[in-house]
């Protein structure tokens, strides 16, 4: 298994709950520690961990929605497809399906985009 080198750590409230909501986005569990309440998640080549509250990492208290001042930005070959798959499951958009410009330097590169929130409230970008 190859790991990313920068791979976000997420601190969830009910490690059930998460891994039951980005298993429903299409994340596959590549391993996972029960007694550590841990969860390492992969969708296409995008990386993340969960693991549920144990004040270990925590530099104050955890309210929701957790993780303000970030979004994390994943990159998914069919933006449409994951779309359409949140829209089915009902899963509520903090931002829906768009194409935004950005400048990268003297280029011009135009992103689909569309936000969501996890259970504990990060929010997770998805683009093309």
């Amino acid at each position: 298994m190859k790991f990313n080198s920068l791979i976000p750590e997420l601190s969830v409230s009910n490690i059930e709950r998460s891994k039951k909501f980005y298993l429903s986005l299409g994340f596959k569990i590549m391993y996972e520690r029960k007694e550590n309440k841990f969860v390492f998640l992969q969708l296409e080549e995008n990386q993340i961990m969960i693991e549920e509250n144990n004040g270990n990492w925590e530099t104050g208290p955890m309210v929701y929605p957790y993780g303000r001042g970030i979004n994390i930005s994943m990159t998914i070959k069919d933006i449409e497809g994951l779309y359409k798959k949140i829209k089915d499951k009902n899963i509520k958009l903090f931002l829906d399906l768009e194409t935004h410009e950005y400048r990268v330097n003297n280029t011009i590169s135009y992103d689909k985009e569309f936000l969501i929130q996890d259970p504990d409230g990060y929010l997770l970008r998805f683009n093309n």
